[in-house]
């Protein structure tokens, strides 16, 4: 075994499977294996692999300029064509970009700036962040903080009182239902428990709310209708900004560009990375509305800079991977295909496992989508420990398909936005195998319920 720490891996099950390359919408392993990658690396190989286009780009930029960091002055082409770029494609008013490496570094970020704004503002009270049960928003301190799911807190004491964090509902009816509840009864009931939770904080405490547009790691969860709407009139009552992270929904993966628009959400800040430059090279975006950042101006001038940055923000290869990954996204139509062939995908599903026994809900839009597993399709129990999840996830190895299971026993896809219809019938019939042969499984160990 190599000496590498693996992210989020389980220590005693490590190098499983040793990916060696990729073309398409397909990988294949040191032994020659063939799968399909169903979730798109970790939600981010947009484009697929291998595309010449983007590797040229940032092959490009590395013999013309291959690194300059931008403090102090510095500055290059490819960043400020970039924040350009990204200024008018965002529902940002009068966006300014902050330019990292990871989706988690981006959160951090906005935690970071919040402070520093409401400060200028003379606001230093307005410091708590609200953020909802099973959400997901990366693993460094300050991000991973915000993030809710019981694996990436345990044991590592995050700081949640110190930041000012809040925990609010998960929008997820399947789960949080009560009784015979509809879904406009189950929504009315959490925004009616947020309210009252930000009265008790005192809205004057409160900067801001983050929301995954849809969720990723948590199972993709999509917010009952209406949600969003009830949620933005309630945060705004009380000045509480809408801090919208697209680390996994932006650029496609919703069926539109991002997905605020999908969602209909009007956000202060957006969070991006991942399906920014299709993963080809690591880069986020922390993106402000210009009137927040107008008034940190003074504050950078009294000090003398702004006191946050990265060595690698804004990275020139970095910001030519982004620049042509956007460019693609425009010129071949991308974002319209992954609307088109994302509805073949959710009624391919739909069609394909509404019925299954061990398949309690089929949720998703666009090319994101997720299966949860239950022991019992009646009641919607679960299984102990994600036995479901882990089991469906080897099967579709077996079956020559990467998925991932996430929040126990949901199983995740998210493949390239390139993908094809027919391509995403294969997927699913790689899939329908898989989910079979774990049922058969489950049920040959007694694990499904009576």
């Amino acid at each position: 075994m190599a000496p590498v720490i693996y992210p989020t891996t389980n220590f005693t099950a490590t190098e499983q499977l040793c990916l060696d390359r990729g073309e398409g919408i397909y990988v294949y392993d040191t032994d020659g294996n063939k799968y399909i990658e169903g979730l798109a690396g970790l939600w981010c190989t947009s484009l697929g692999y291998s595309n010449t286009e983007v590797m040229d780009a940032i092959t490009e930029q590395l013999h013309k300029l291959p690194f300059s960091h931008t403090f102090g002055g510095k500055t290059h082409a490819p960043i400020m064509q970039l924040a350009q770029k990204l200024k008018a494609m965002v529902p940002v008013e009068d966006a300014y970009v902050f330019f990292g490496n990871s989706g988690s570094d981006a959160n951090d970020t906005h935690v970071k700036m919040l402070r520093y704004y409401f400060n200028a503002i003379g606001k230093p009270e307005k410091r708590k962040i609200i953020t909802r049960e099973r959400g997901y928003h990366g693993v460094t301190v300050a991000a991973g903080s915000l993030t809710s799911l019981p694996a990436n807190l345990a044991h590592f004491d995050a700081p949640l009182e110190a930041l000012h964090i809040l925990r609010s509902d998960a929008p997820h009816y399947y789960t949080g239902r009560q009784g015979n509840e509809t879904e406009a009864q189950f929504t009315d009931r959490i925004i009616g428990n947020l309210e009252q939770q930000i009265l008790a904080e005192d809205p004057d405490t409160i900067a801001a709310m983050i929301v995954e547009p849809v969720t990723g790691a948590s199972g993709v969860i999509v917010p009952p209708e209406g949600y969003y709407e009830k949620l933005q009139v309630l945060l705004r009552k009380h000045g509480i900004l809408v801090w919208a992270d697209e680390v996994i929904t932006g650029f496609g993966r919703t069926g539109a560009d991002f997905g605020c628009t999908a969602m209909g959400i009007k956000p202060d800040l957006m969070t991006f990375a991942k399906q920014l430059s299709s993963a080809y090279f690591p880069i986020s975006a922390s993106v402000i509305p210009g009137w927040m950042y107008e008034a940190m101006i003074n504050q950078t001038n009294e000090v003398g800079v702004f006191g946050h940055g990265y060595t690698y923000s804004g990275h020139p290869a970095a910001c030519a991977a982004a620049l042509k990954t956007l460019e693609i996204y425009e010129r071949d139509n991308l974002f319209e295909h992954a609307a088109e062939v994302g509805a073949y995908m959710q009624a391919q599903l739909r069609g394909i496992f509404t019925d299954h026994p061990l398949v309690g809900e089929v949720r998703g839009i666009g090319l994101i989508a997720a299966l949860e597993l239950v022991s019992n399709k009646t009641t919607g129990a679960s299984f102990d420990k994600g036995a479901a999840g882990a089991a469906a996830q080897k099967a579709c190895e077996a079956n020559g398909l990467i998925i991932r299971a996430v929040a126990g026993n949901a199983v995740a896809l998210c493949p390239p936005i390139i993908i094809t219809k027919d391509e995403v019938d294969d997927m699913l019939a790689r899939l329908k195998t898989a989910i079979d042969s774990a049922y058969g499984d489950l049920k040959d160990k007694d694990l499904l319920a009576a």
